[in-house]
């Protein structure tokens, strides 16, 4: 049954980024358009094609998590444990007064621990069974993290693992958003988690040329739009967003980031990693999400991009735009905030939907770095270089994944 009288809002934020380990030193380095691009160091990469990638910096996992349990768990899973608690302090609701039934937590990622999956495969090369264990299982199970994430809240609530490759950040907060609307939930914890820079996977990368390989200038290497793009940079990091049904915050008082309006996911169908090279799955996505939001996309103010920097997906993103927005098109703000942070893989839609909750929140667009010689056909508005101070009321985030799995999600300025 649907409730439509439910309205969702965004009452929490927290995240770890290569360029920021809180919101607010991530929103001013990414405003200022400091990339966090730099070498690899977490293996010996000095084989490989690209060499540089958007890693944390200054991340101590002790710092955060008991020193034991940070040893057992993949970097992943430490992420969204962090992101999480952060998003849930931030909202600032008292757990001990929720009704652990209405709760829920949903958990993002593509590769969940791969690092730790990789390591517990050497070491059985090296010595068998004897050199595995129970954690070994727990870091390769994908649904581990929304699981540790539970544990870690001390909340026996509703948890589960969504995994759609890029999209699967957008996907969590849509499930979450769903749930709230039917009834089923008044608070949900939504988001996702990667840890991706890891050797083997960072090699499937380059073996498929998706990567830049300008190593000897990491900060400007990725170039959405740019006629010279040749690819992104990998990233590791995680986001979260509390959702919470409208009644619910204001009873509590809570502070309201955004309205979320909506959300439309779709699958090509067409090819295990390459784009329809007419874009049909984007604009599905996004033709859900209007009809959804009851929403026109000449009310929308700002498009956060998937703008992974390679030759098809910039030009079939614009294309669609185009196609959806029409006469607005020239006119709706469109950036890519991936030079910055890196793509995250599969928290790469989470981290932009709270860039987009925090562009309507704090008025101001995050800039396309890196975009000096626009690509024949990109055209559009990308807010090049320079941070933009504008009052944003509609904010959508686009992310497009391997296997053509498609997500778009409509924020709006809450109103009252």
């Amino acid at each position: 049954m649907d409730y439509p009288d439910r309205r969702v809002v965004v009452t929490g934020i927290g995240l770890l980024a290569p360029n920021g380990l809180t919101v607010d030193t991530f929103w001013e380095s990414l405003c200022a358009g400091r990339s966090a691009a730099g070498p690899i160091t977490h293996f010996d990469c000095s084989s490989f094609p690209t060499r540089i990638a958007c890693q944390l910096h200054n991340y101590v996992a002790e710092d955060y998590i008991d020193f034991k349990k940070a040893r057992r768990l993949d970097r992943s899973l430490q992420f969204g444990i962090i992101a999480a608690r952060e998003a849930m302090k931030d909202c600032g609701v008292d757990l001990a007064n929720i009704n652990p039934g209405r709760m829920g937590i949903v958990e993002g990622t593509s590769v969940s621990g791969m690092q730790h999956t990789f390591d517990s495969h050497r070491s059985f090369i090296a010595k068998g069974v004897k050199g595995l264990n129970t954690f070994s299982l727990m870091n390769a199970y994908c649904g581990g993290g929304s699981s540790e994430i539970a544990l870690d809240l001390g909340v026996p609530c509703q948890a589960l693992t969504i995994c759609t490759a890029c999209s699967s950040g957008n996907d969590a907060i849509g499930y979450a958003l769903n749930a709230i609307r039917n009834d089923d939930a008044d608070i949900m914890v939504a988001g996702a988690t990667e840890a991706p820079i890891v050797d083997a996977y960072v090699g499937t990368f380059c073996a498929s040329k998706s990567l830049t390989k300008r190593n000897e200038a990491p900060a400007t290497s990725m170039r959405p739009f740019d006629r010279q793009r040749d690819g992104f940079l990998l990233g590791e990091g995680a986001a979260f967003l509390v959702l919470e049904e409208l009644s619910h915050a204001l009873a509590r008082n809570a502070r309201i980031y955004a309205e979320v309006l909506s959300h439309g996911s779709s699958s090509e169908a067409y090819h295990s990693v390459a784009q329809h090279p007419e874009g049909i799955g984007i604009r599905q996505a996004m033709e859900k999400a209007f009809y959804r939001a009851r929403l026109l996309p000449s009310e929308v103010d700002y498009i956060n991009a998937h703008a992974t920097a390679t030759q098809t997906n910039d030009l079939n993103e614009t294309r669609v735009i185009k196609q959806i927005f029409k006469d607005h098109a020239k006119r709706v703000q469109v950036s890519g905030t991936k030079p910055v942070t890196g793509h995250l893989a599969g928290a790469a839609a989470a981290l932009e939907a709270a860039i987009c909750v925090l562009s309507i929140d704090r008025k101001v667009i995050p800039p396309t770095i890196n975009l000096t010689d626009p690509e024949d056909g990109c055209d559009l508005d990308y807010v090049p270089g320079t941070a933009r101070h504008f009052p944003v009321k509609t904010a959508i985030n686009l992310n497009a994944g391997f296997g053509g799995k498609n997500s778009c999600l409509i924020f709006r300025a809450f109103n009252g």
